[in-house]
């Protein structure tokens, strides 16, 4: 039965790969969040194809910025972001890992490490240093919400992730199918559990939710209704850069206070804690 479902999904996947892929091109998003929905169309096949009509598509052209103000599409374009970077890291640590035979916490610890620093030096600090100011100022500030981001991703991938290769040997392979389609479910029960701490990261504004980014000529200010401060939505709405700011905010980094990001820093390891008990009992069930 499997092998059906798989079969479904690996073509509903492509299909919906390609949609997004060449879909997105003419739309007004920033290249890194263009590459976020393709990527996480990979993942996710048809769901996340879903996904990006439901969050990012424009019904009308011109009315991107209206759209996406609305804050769950900001916390989508968060989460979206997170897990497309961090999947890439988490899948080369998942291949690397079976080539040289590791397995268990060690395993888990060297895709959290890969998916970590991809998602981090990347996909964040790189990708969105001109938001910054410079490439060392974003490291900076991205650290903290890809560490948040992060650790409730893995805290719902791990257990999904083991509870196929317990039953499933193939899927422990990466020249088998059953590995990709083990990895897809895995990453899309990350993403779950990764967006209620994405809309606290964008509600306080540390980062960054849903872009449009317009040719200066053509740029369409938002409406006073949906400005950031009340819905969430990004300032680069015009494609200009905000230089002395958190990720994606019209706030300066430290206005959250400090207690509540103890707090979150708290309740994301005890998530990934509870995430690594659970894939260790799964483990040990016979």
């Amino acid at each position: 039965m499997l092998e059906g479902v798989m079969l479904l999904w690996f073509v509903l996947t492509a299909l919906s790969l390609a949609f997004v892929a060449i879909d997105i091109r003419a739309k007004p998003q920033s290249t890194v969040m263009k590459w976020g929905f393709v990527l996480l169309t990979a993942y996710t096949g048809p769901i996340g194809a879903f996904l990006y009509v439901l969050g990012c598509r424009e019904p009308l052209p011109g009315l991107h910025e209206r759209y996406v103000a609305v804050r769950w599409r900001q916390v989508l374009g968060s989460t979206m972001h997170c897990v497309a970077g961090d999947g890439v890291g988490i899948l080369v640590g998942a291949v690397l890992a079976r080539h040289y035979h590791i397995e268990g916490f060690v395993e888990i610890a060297l895709e959290y490490a890969l998916g970590f620093l991809f998602g981090w030096t990347v996909f964040q600090a790189l990708f969105m240093r001109d938001m910054a100011g410079s490439y060392g100022r974003s490291l900076k500030t991205t650290f903290i919400p890809e560490f948040l981001s992060m650790n409730v991703l893995m805290s719902g991938m791990v257990p999904v992730a083991a509870l196929f290769a317990r039953y499933f040997d193939a899927a422990r392979d990466p020249l088998q199918p059953e590995f990709w389609f083990r990895m897809s479910m895995a990453l899309l029960a990350g993403f779950i559990v990764a967006f209620p701490m994405n809309w606290w990261l964008v509600a306080h504004h540390l980062k960054h939710g849903m872009t449009t980014v317009r040719p200066a000529p053509e740029a369409t200010p938002a409406p006073e209704s949906t400005k950031p401060a009340a819905t969430g939505a990004h300032p680069e709405h015009s494609g200009v850069a905000k230089s002395a700011k958190a990720p994606g905010s019209g706030m300066p980094a430290h206005a959250v206070p400090r207690i509540a990001l103890i707090g979150m820093m708290i309740l994301s390891l005890a998530a990934f804690a509870a995430g690594l008990a659970l894939t260790a009992w799964i483990t040990a069930v016979r």
